[in-house]
């Protein structure tokens, strides 16, 4: 694991983010903040590695490995009780680390999709408590589910460039209406067929963004379309490849969650260990444009 190179990142933003932070917060006067041995940098260091270890649980990484093989490189490791506890008080930093520091570059050929965050089993929706009020029931391909969207725009060579997350019924359209999620793109952005707007296209074409999606099977009109974009849809596959990474290797989705806060944390650790990943899911861009159409149908 990249351990000194994640450690160095995080610890050069916390240097410069942390003194202008804790003079921004707020007192009420009553609950001090216990000083920690651990540093901040130490503590969001520590879960961005969870999401490259392979474990399935924070705290059998935590007990089982960082407390036994990681102590030459945290000498002033906590309880794990106490780890969680200051891992709700990183929240703040960890999201803004993230948009600053954490995510890809545009190349101008960029891929957008949603993914499911289920937070419990559907038998369980009315009895579940702790995303009470902020989650809702929503549906995709594999059916109804009780949870979140996380939405993600990656660039050809697999990094993420930018996310959101939404409520499970939000419409995937949506957040292309968000100025600040495509601030960061030009060029051409390959969606499904679920991003077929006109009033979107038009908004985004004026953004500077083109956006390329399939044709639903009832539209009367049928475009040409150039080869280069034909053979990009055909390549949406490395999003879905991505989002399979998020899930079943940086743990961004399961139903153990007792706090919002780590929750989120949860999340953006995750996609801050992704994009440090070697190996991302890439296209090889070997594709020769001879000016061809392809008529779509």
């Amino acid at each position: 694991m990249k351990i000194t190179q994640i450690f160095c990142s995080i610890d050069d933003f916390c240097l410069e983010f942390v003194p202008f932070w804790q003079k921004s917060l707020l007192s009420n006067g009553k609950k001090r903040i216990r000083a920690s041995k651990m540093s901040l940098s130490e503590v969001m260091t520590i879960q961005v590695l969870f999401h490259l270890s392979g474990y399935k649980t924070f705290k059998d990484f935590y007990i089982g490995y960082v407390s036994k093989h990681l102590n030459n490189y945290f000498p002033n490791l906590v309880s794990y009780n106490r780890m969680v506890e200051l891992k709700g008080q990183s929240f703040m930093p960890l999201a803004i680390y993230l948009k600053v520091c954490g995510l890809a570059n545009c190349t101008g050929i960029s891929f957008i999709d949603s993914s499911p965050l289920r937070v419990c089993d559907r038998r369980r929706i009315n009895q579940h408590k702790v995303f009470k009020g902020l989650a809702q029931r929503g549906q995709c391909s594999l059916g109804w589910f009780y949870g979140f969207k996380l939405h993600i725009i990656t660039n050809d060579q697999g990094g993420i460039i930018d996310f959101m997350i939404t409520k499970g019924n939000v419409d995937d359209r949506n957040p292309l209406r968000f100025k600040a999620f495509i601030k960061k793109l030009f060029g051409k952005l390959f969606g499904d067929k679920g991003y077929i707007s006109k009033d979107l296209f038009t908004e985004l074409f004026a953004s500077g963004v083109h956006l390329v999606t399939k044709l639903r099977k009832n539209m009367k009109t049928k475009l040409l379309t150039p080869m280069a974009d034909a053979y990009h849809l055909r390549k949406r596959a490395i999003i879905e490849t991505i989002f399979d990474q998020l899930k079943n290797i940086c743990q961004v989705e399961h139903s153990r969650h007792r706090s919002v806060a780590n929750y989120f944390n949860n999340i953006f650790t995750a996609l801050i260990a992704y994009n440090f990943k070697d190996k991302k899911p890439s296209l090889k861009n070997n594709f020769v444009d001879t000016k061809q159409l392809y008529l779509s149908f």
